[in-house]
């Protein structure tokens, strides 16, 4: 698994990372969100070893990254630029992998390969954005690691190539107890894909927690009491969010769902309903409550 203890990344005068503590379990799809330079992509490329952080520590499997050639051989970090392999073909490129990894599996490439129909024989710097990531990911899938992490994983991607780069990862995490991370700024995507989800805010971890954990204590009530809803008919449940429009009131409350219905229902209303919430507004409303600016979740 991965262990990132109290990490901190300073560039010049300013943290990129600050005291970042998180644990990874081993098989999961990792969804790493947060805002432009929230410290996504400073994290993923320490975990990758290009990086060594300033302070604190970061292991992989109970070992450090940086500087440790059998580690890194562990891992396949898939950079959101592809500009150090536009003078390569795409059989230079896979050539060049299979010679940093033993794992690296050529029936597997072939198989991958099939399912994208890219050119072999042609300069990447004549590839698409979406061309040149499907090459990326069909060389880290094929490298046969314990961990891949991508950085910004569908962006270029139309939405039938999504569809079948998530397949290779769920397939590869299937046939090989694949650990997956990726950043993103899509929360559709994160909510799809991944089994846990991690939120960075300004280099600090705001959430690390199980998606279902997310989803399932967080519910939108659409209500039309009897009498004005105070604070005291909710003892107990967590108000994130609350707002009234004439006789409706919209609550988003935090709790257990039973003990929510049964608050809802001693105000004896005409009108009950639990409206289901994206994950988008789960992270915008808990954001407000600890004191976050919202806005900045998908910029």
């Amino acid at each position: 698994m991965i262990e990132i203890k109290d990490c901190v990344m300073r560039f010049d005068d300013k943290n990129a990372l600050d005291g970042i503590s998180l644990t990874i379990p081993e098989g999961c799809a990792y969804g790493l969100l947060g805002s432009n330079g929230a410290g996504k992509s400073t994290l993923l490329r320490i975990l990758s070893g290009i990086y060594r952080p300033t302070s604190g520590e970061v292991l992989i499997d109970g070992e450090t990254v940086y500087n440790n050639v059998k580690n890194k051989k562990r891992v396949f970090f898939i950079n959101d630029e592809t500009v150090q392999f536009v003078n390569m073909t795409l059989t230079e490129m896979k050539n060049y992998y299979s010679r940093f990894y033993d794992s690296f599996s050529e029936e597997l490439f072939e198989k991958l390969h099939k399912a994208v129909e890219l050119p072999m024989n042609k300069r990447l710097s004549t590839f698409s954005k979406g061309m040149k990531r499907q090459a990326a990911v069909i060389c880290g899938i094929a490298c046969k690691t314990p961990y891949l992490f991508l950085d910004e994983a569908f962006d270029g991607l139309d939405p039938t190539m999504r569809i079948i780069v998530k397949q290779m990862l769920i397939d590869a995490m299937l046939d090989n107890n694949l650990t997956v991370i990726f950043s993103s700024h899509n929360l559709g995507e994160i909510d799809e894909f991944c089994d846990r989800v991690g939120l960075l805010h300004s280099g600090r971890v705001v959430f690390n927690r199980e998606l279902d954990s997310v989803k399932g204590n967080i519910v939108k009530l659409q209500l039309a009491p009897e009498k004005p809803v105070s604070a005291e008919d909710w003892e107990g449940i967590e108000i994130l969010h609350t707002e009234t429009s004439g006789s409706i009131t919209y609550l988003i409350v935090k709790g257990d769902r039973d003990r929510i219905k049964e608050k809802a229902m001693n105000l004896s209303p005409k009108l009950y309903d639990e409206i289901p919430l994206s994950l988008e507004e789960i992270f915008i409303y808990e954001m407000e409550v600890l004191g976050y600016d919202s806005s900045k979740l998908g910029e």
